[in-house]
């Protein structure tokens, strides 16, 4: 049955540093900014706000002066963004540096829920050399999936989209969703990440001129942001499932023409795989895919390979 979500990415570069007296006034300048987007991010009632990497942190700030505004900034920020969430019962992804309760730096994705409580927390795994040897940025070694109330979500920041070892541990957990919250774009990457690991994919950019955008699981654009707007907002079903045409024609066929507007069958072209969504108000995709018997991308994949291992030479 369909699993609506209406994601909004809000791409704002990060603010750059004034000749201000830091402190206090560094924190109630960087709160007014993010309430000045808060004040117009909820009008399509989003169910989740993705922030950019590093949302709160002053453009320019050397590491001494950026770890000072760290502490005396605290989770004020993080505060601001819990009370949005239960105010509008919307999932909110925050990222931020933050001061570990080991006094280690770390470069993450904290994500509240509606109820705007802190229920998953993303170190990022592969930090830049120069982050962690002038920084302090200390890199996370696990891969969580978040558990929410529309299904599975996993992180990732940054320079964490070269890294396979990361991708991979995602790819074996089918995360529903992927949220990257990042400075660099990643170009083809995020389509691989999206596609690879079967899961919806959005990015939030802090970079100016660099896109934030939405992605299918067929490594697919749905939305993107553009020159004149740097947020990015759409709704996705996450029912869904990849199948491969290949001996699954005519069970395709069968299922649009019993179930027609309540299932869309979405071809990509040039793939193989078809993007399965289901739009009942009473069967999901799985329900779907077992009344058919349409044997799914993975499935078809392992049988094939199982298939080559024992036929091949030896």
């Amino acid at each position: 049955m369909a699993n609506n979500l209406r994601i909004r990415a809000i791409g704002a570069a990060p603010l750059a540093q004034r000749d201000d007296p830091g402190g206090e006034a560094a924190v109630a300048r960087m709160l007014a900014h993010w309430q000045g987007h808060l004040e117009c991010a909820f009008h399509d009632r989003p169910d989740l706000l993705v922030l950019p990497e590093c949302c709160d942190r002053y453009e320019g700030h050397d590491p001494a002066r950026a770890q000072a505004y760290y502490r005396c900034r605290g989770n004020r920020l993080r505060d601001l963004f819990a009370a949005a969430a239960r105010a509008h019962e919307c999932h909110i992804a925050y990222a931020a540096v933050r001061e570990a309760a080991d006094g280690t730096w770390r470069n993450s994705i904290q994500w509240l829920d509606r109820c705007g409580d802190l229920a998953g927390v993303y170190d990022k795994n592969h930090v830049v050399i120069e982050e962690n040897t002038e920084h302090g940025i200390v890199g996370g070694k696990a891969a969580p999936l978040i558990q929410c109330d529309f299904g599975t979500v996993a992180c990732a920041i940054c320079f964490d989209l070269n890294f396979d070892e990361l991708r991979l541990k995602y790819a074996a957990q089918r995360p529903d969703l992927i949220v990257f919250a990042s400075m660099y774009h990643g170009g083809l990457m995020q389509n691989y990440w999206a596609y690879s690991c079967r899961a919806h994919f959005v990015s939030c950019i802090a970079t100016p001129g660099t896109p934030s955008a939405i992605l299918a699981p067929t490594g697919e654009l749905l939305a993107t942001s553009t020159n004149y707007f740097e947020d990015v907002e759409t709704s996705v079903n996450l029912d869904c499932a990849l199948a491969h045409l290949d001996g699954n024609w005519d069970k395709l066929a069968a299922l649009k023409a019993r179930y027609g507007r309540s299932v869309d069958i979405h071809d990509p072209g040039r793939l193989g795989p078809v993007l399965i969504r289901s739009n009942h108000a009473d069967l999901s995709i799985a329900d779907m895919v077992a009344e058919f018997d349409i044997e799914l991308l993975d499935a078809y994949l392992t049988r094939s390979l199982e298939h080559q291992h024992r036929t091949r030479e030896p």
